[in-house]
């Protein structure tokens, strides 16, 4: 058996960065890697799949967002108990806390994750603390991991990591999980009372990151399409207004834990952030077929080739992506079935989870 290896993040809740750690932690596990994920918030999602595939999961039970000497002090023990080869930390939080933990305890390895090209709230959007935090704690990384390559250069042009220690690794997708099936779309269709509507998925936390302001202004300028929206956050009930106040012809699916269906009796993958890293999503609905309209944030690029997979616009354009997801619904059926396949194959070829862990372990092994 490999390891211990220890995955500390900030939450256990549902999104891109959340879902990666428990992508490989479950990956590792089934490699025969000893296995351990800690949170350091209350986690609020993924428990049973993570007790499913023998990852045992602990909690530091730390208020969010604040200083925590009582959380500090459970992560002391925990790693005196399990003795991790390596701690391998993601989201900002966790990878401060995981630096200094090796101030405490000497951790063999210690890997930090960034997730996003900006790690911050709406209050800071430009960053420049966490960055300087970064920069302080640098040295106390053995490596320094972006999912892709706009996030590695902003942090290396913003001094916020060395680049002697600044690695990449992409973002992973179970292509197995998704995939296009044309029995479950017609199922899923036929729970959602469709028909012959050409239906625009979108999926992510309500918050400002994704302007969902901007895609509804899009949605409203295209008559006779459906959107699906997956999701909840803080701005349910402000969205929900413009939805109607629009005259979108939209549904609120709230959180769900069905985006492979949802993935397969949908037309097209959308999504109109302003603030990403290696958007999870795009990778999902890549790996399902799907057509993509995405504005170009962050790392979406990567997961998006201009005109063959989908259409790439600047951000907050209402207008530029309401005109690329109107290239996508007038395509031919077969030309969208084109673009989906080869999304799909993109996604195989430079995202399928077995070869981004291969990338970890290799990782680890280096450290």
């Amino acid at each position: 058996m490999n390891g211990p290896v220890m995955l500390l993040t900030t939450s256990l809740a549902r999104g891109g960065a959340e879902t990666q750690v428990v992508l490989l932690a479950v990956e590792l596990r089934r490699r025969g890697w000893e296995v351990h994920v800690a949170s350091l918030v209350k986690p609020a999602w993924f428990q049973d799949e993570l007790a499913a595939a023998g990852v045992s999961l602990h909690s530091l039970a730390m208020a969010p967002g604040r200083p925590d000497l009582a959380g500090a002090a459970r992560l002391a023990a925990i790693l005196r108990t399990i003795r991790p080869a390596v701690l391998h930390s993601h989201l900002f939080h966790a990878n401060l806390m995981g630096r200094l933990a090796r101030l405490a305890f000497p951790v063999p390895r210690v890997i930090s994750t960034l997730h996003s090209l900006a790690e911050s709230s709406q209050r800071s959007p430009d960053a420049r603390c966490r960055d300087r935090l970064y920069r302080i704690t640098d040295s106390l990384a053995d490596f320094t991991v972006a999912v892709c390559p706009a996030v590695a250069e902003r942090h290396a042009a913003a001094g916020a990591v060395a680049a002697k220690r600044l690695r990449i690794i992409p973002n992973g997708v179970d292509t197995r999980k998704y995939q296009p099936d044309g029995a479950r779309r017609a199922h899923v269709r036929q729970l959602m009372g469709v028909s012959g509507e050409f239906v625009w998925l979108a999926a992510g936390r309500l918050m400002w990151k994704k302007d969902y302001p901007t895609l509804l202004r899009a949605a409203a300028l295209q008559p006779g399409c459906l959107l699906w929206i997956a999701g909840s956050g803080p701005l349910d009930g402000e969205l929900l207004d413009m939805a109607r106040e629009l005259h979108v012809n939209a549904r609120f699916l709230g959180p769900r834990d069905d985006l492979p269906d949802l993935m397969n009796a949908a037309d097209g993958m959308v999504l109109s952030s302003v603030v990403e890293g290696l958007p999870m999503v795009l990778l999902e609905a890549a790996a399902s077929g799907l057509p993509i309209v995405s504005t170009a944030a962050g790392g979406a690029a990567e997961a998006v080739e201009e005109s063959r997979t989908g259409f790439l616009t600047p951000c907050g354009d209402p207008h530029v992506l309401a005109e690329a997801m109107a290239r996508v619904t007038g395509m031919p059926p077969e030309a969208r079935r084109q673009m989906g396949a080869a999304a799909r194959a993109l996604a195989a070829r430079k995202f399928d989870a077995g070869a981004v862990v291969s990338q970890w372990e290799a990782l680890y092994r280096e450290a």
